[in-house]
């Protein structure tokens, strides 16, 4: 970035702050990929310290950029790690990994426990690499996430691997029919795809074209696939790549464009491209 080409000594500014608008809230849950580069100078810094007091430094900085630009509470349990001896990745300008964790992150209108891992992270300016990102959603969070889909019912979600599950009802003749679904995740062209793997009618295992012929058409809002579009939520540059049900929770990884660092096309928020 040229601010950093011009002044290699100072701390570089949040990159998305330069380059693009005030950003609405919901676009503050990725930033902290910033926070990583923002140790610029510590290199100089460096050459003066010790290996224990160069490692804190750059873990404190990181760390204390993470809370502000989430704006998450002063005492937030954002964990940090840099392997291997940090002089040397200072004084070469590169940090070779650098992984940032935080449970409770806010992700739009839900929230997640997130792992970003950034690899050749360069200290004075240009693009990292590349980087992955995983985000764990437990009961409640994931509620919050389908919670955004019109027509989905969200409080009855439930997680029971490999599957989600979701309970819902089908009205004949005024009388109400419980409905459970299995819907097995995947990740397809980026989106949250939901699709149903198996049925219970009145706790009763029951197959999709048996259903059809008890219920017809009325079958079908049962039935269908459920797209999540997570792309609203996220810079362009970071794209869902895999979903799985894992015990307890949904997990969620990503791919993260190391030229997100600097281009501002892959820091503005994606779209979805269509409705769910």
């Amino acid at each position: 970035m040229t601010t950093a080409d011009a002044q290699p000594t100072q701390p570089i500014p949040d990159a998305w702050a330069v380059t693009t608008a005030p950003a609405p809230r919901r676009r503050r849950a990725w930033p902290w990929i910033v926070a990583i580069v923002i140790v610029v100078g510590l290199a100089i810094v460096a050459w003066f310290a010790g290996e224990a007091i160069a490692r804190n430094l750059v873990v404190k900085t990181i760390r204390d950029q993470v809370i502000t630009q989430l704006a998450l509470p002063a005492g937030q349990d954002v964990r940090v790690d840099v392997p291997g001896p940090i002089l040397p990745q200072l004084i070469g300008g590169t940090l070779g990994e650098v992984t940032i964790a935080s449970d409770d992150v806010p992700i739009g209108s839900f929230a997640g426990d997130v792992v970003v891992t950034a690899h050749d992270v360069p200290i004075r300016g240009g693009d990292m690499a590349g980087a992955t990102a995983r985000v764990t959603l437990d009961e409640q969070q994931l509620r919050e996430l389908m919670a955004t889909v019109d027509g989905f019912p969200a409080g009855s979600v439930g997680l029971a691997a490999p599957n989600v599950t979701m309970s819902t009802q089908i009205s004949l003749f005024g009388v109400g029919f419980p409905v459970t679904v299995a819907l097995t995740p995947s990740a397809v062209q980026g989106d949250l795809l939901l699709t149903p793997a198996t049925l219970q009618l009145a706790g009763a295992s029951i197959s999709a074209d048996e259903l059809r012929q008890r219920f017809g058409q009325l079958s079908d809002a049962v039935l269908r696939d459920w797209t999540v579009c997570v792309a609203q939520y996220i810079p362009s540059g970071i794209t869902l790549t895999d979903v799985a049900v894992q015990r307890a929770t949904l997990v969620a990884d990503f791919d993260i464009d190391g030229g997100i660092v600097s281009d501002p096309a892959l820091q503005a928020n994606g779209t979805c491209k269509s409705a769910s």
